[in-house]
């Protein structure tokens, strides 16, 4: 219980922008799959629209 108390009084002595500094962190890792999950498939996206699209202006 001691250490429980102390992180809680460390959090209040800690300003409002490393707080919201920390919490930010925190999400990122938390989020961190579904973020390199989603740039996958914005990067695929991006590849794949350059290798087609020659092909679509044949087509056209």
């Amino acid at each position: 219980m001691a250490k429980r108390s102390g992180t809680a009084r460390r959090r209040d002595d800690e300003s409002v922008l490393t707080r919201a500094v920390d919490s930010v962190f925190r999400f990122v890792r938390f989020a961190e799959f579904e973020i390199l999950f989603i740039h996958f498939f914005v990067i695929a996206f991006i590849i794949f629209k350059d290798l087609v699209s020659p092909l679509f202006q044949f087509y056209f």
